[in-house]
Formats: structure tokens, sequence, C-alpha cells
């Protein structure tokens, strides 16, 4: 894998059309109201600091599975043949996660690197993305058990049958596909 200088990055960074796209948000809200800009600004910085926060922990979370998990439990507990097991490790993955989304796809990375079914994975994204503990604990709190038990498992079936319905209409050549292009070292 090629590594970048932090020189190279920032020019990556400049022609980045996201980038390009917010600065002139930026632009625009300054020069409609500077209050936008300067909110903007703060809003952004808080953003930053706590994703700066959260990335490290996530990183090395991340390197002690890639070190400690080998790939043969990675395929045991959620690979193509784990069945049940690979849908109970994928939802206990995701409902005990913490942080925010952006943090599992790096886990999603090494947990297809390391053979495990990509329905699981997906599986595994979507739980963490609306099922984790602490929000369900804040939905009880604010909307009642009931609705929180009903919403969730609306959710949680629709999630397994999407992750299942999408690998089943991906096929296995076009997973294979993309399971290489995210597991290959070239860039």
């Amino acid at each position: 894998m090629k590594k970048f200088s932090i020189t190279e990055m920032f020019i990556s960074m400049l022609k980045s059309k996201m980038f390009i796209f917010v600065a002139i948000l930026y632009i625009i809200a300054a020069m409609i109201k500077f209050e936008f800009f300067t909110e903007a600004i703060v809003l952004s910085a808080s953003q930053l600091s706590q994703a700066l926060m959260i990335i490290p922990v996530i990183f090395i979370l991340i390197g002690l599975i890639d070190v400690w998990v080998d790939r043969e439990t990675m395929i045991k507990y959620m690979g193509d043949k784990s069945g049940v097991v690979g849908v109970l490790v994928a939802f206990m993955f995701g409902t005990l996660a913490a942080g925010p989304l952006v943090g599992a796809f790096p886990l999603a990375y090494i947990m297809l690197k390391k053979g495990a079914r990509y329905a699981n994975v997906l599986f595994f994204l979507t739980i963490w993305s609306s099922a984790k503990v602490p929000i369900i604990l804040f939905q009880v709190q604010s909307m009642g058990l009931a609705f929180t038990v009903v919403s969730n498992i609306t959710l949680i079936s629709i999630f397994l049958i999407g992750s299942f319905a999408v690998e089943f209409l991906l096929g296995k050549k076009e997973i294979e596909k993309i399971i290489t292009m995210a597991t290959s070292d070239e860039d």
C-alpha cells in the first residue's frame, strides 16, 4: 500500500471535489450572514475534535482484532457457513459498539479481509447504525418501551432480510469483486 506524506495528503484534500464544495458553501454562508459562517466553523471544529478523540481508539481496536483474531476463527464465527452464529456475532458486535458509524467501516473491512460472510458484515453495519445499546436505552427513556420494542424488532428484521437479500441479488462473483477491491493493497 502506498504511503502518503502530510503534504501529499493536504494537496489531495485541496483537489477533492467535496472539499471544494464545502469551501464554497462556507463562502456562501459568510456572504449571506457572517454568523452562519462562524457557527459552521465552530460546529465543524467540534465535530473534528470529537472524531479525533474516537478515531485512535477505533484504530487500536481494529489493530487488535486484526492481530488477535485469525482468519479461521473469523470464518468459523462469521463466515459463509456460520449460520445463525454469524448473525448473532454480527448483532452483538453492532449493538455493543461505541462510537459513530464511521468507526464501523474499518472494522467491516477487517471482517471481510478475514473471511466474514458479506451478509453478516452488512447486518453488522446496519445494526451499528441504529440498534446500539445506548440508542435503545435512549429510545426506552424518551419514547417508551412499547415503541422501542416494536421499532427495533421491525428494524432488525428489515436489516436481516435486507442484508441477505443484497447478498443474494449481488451474487457470488460481484461480492468477490467487491471484497477483492476493498481488501486489495494496490492503489
